[in-house]
C-alpha cells in the first residue's frame, strides 16, 4: 500500500464502514457461494478505500482512481490476507478457504495464481461479514489486514 493510502486508511476507513438494512443470518451467508461472497466483498472493499480516498485528499478523480487500485489489487489484498488469517475465527477461516480453493473460470489478470486465490479469499471473508451485519468485527479485519502493512 502505498504511504498517501495508508495515512488516509488509518485516519477516515473506520469511520466509513456500510451498514447493510436486513442483514442475513449466518448460515443463509454461509451457504451462499463463496464467489459471490467475495463480489459483495470487493465491492465493500472498494467503498471503503475510495470513501477515505475522497475525504482525505484533494487529488482529482484520475489519481484518486490509481491510488484506489493499488490498494485493491490482488498483490494488496493477499497480503492482508496473510495479516488476517491467524485471527480469523473457525467460521471465517471455513470461508476463507472454500473462496480460497474454488476453481476460478478466468485466469488471474496483472497477479500470480496464489495472490489471487488470497485475494479471492479475503474478500470472501469481508462479503460474508458485511452480509450477516457484523459491521464491528469487518472493521477489525480491515485493521489488522492493513496495519499489518505499514
Amino acid at each position: 500500500m502505498c504511504y498517501n493510502v495508508k495515512k488516509a486508511r488509518r485516519q477516515n476507513v473506520y469511520d466509513h464502514l456500510p451498514v447493510i438494512d436486513n442483514p442475513l443470518d449466518e448460515r443463509t451467508a454461509y451457504l451462499m457461494s463463496p464467489i459471490t461472497l467475495a463480489f459483495v466483498g470487493d465491492a465493500v472493499q472498494q467503498l471503503l478505500v475510495k470513501t477515505s480516498l475522497a475525504t482525505s485528499s484533494d487529488k482529482k478523480n484520475g489519481e484518486l482512481h490509481k491510488l484506489a487500485i493499488l490498494e485493491v489489487k490482488a498483490s494488496s489484498q493477499a497480503a492482508a490476507a496473510d495479516a488476517v488469517l491467524p485471527h480469523l475465527t473457525e467460521k471465517e477461516t471455513d470461508v476463507f478457504k472454500r473462496a480460497r480453493n474454488h476453481h476460478a473460470s478466468s485466469p488471474a489478470k496483472n497477479a500470480s495464481i496464489g495472490d489471487y486465490k488470497k485475494a479471492t479469499g479475503f474478500e470472501a471473508v469481508l462479503g460474508y461479514l458485511y452480509l450477516t451485519g457484523n459491521t464491528r468485527r469487518l472493521s477489525e479485519i480491515i485493521k489488522i489486514g492493513y496495519e499489518k502493512e505499514e
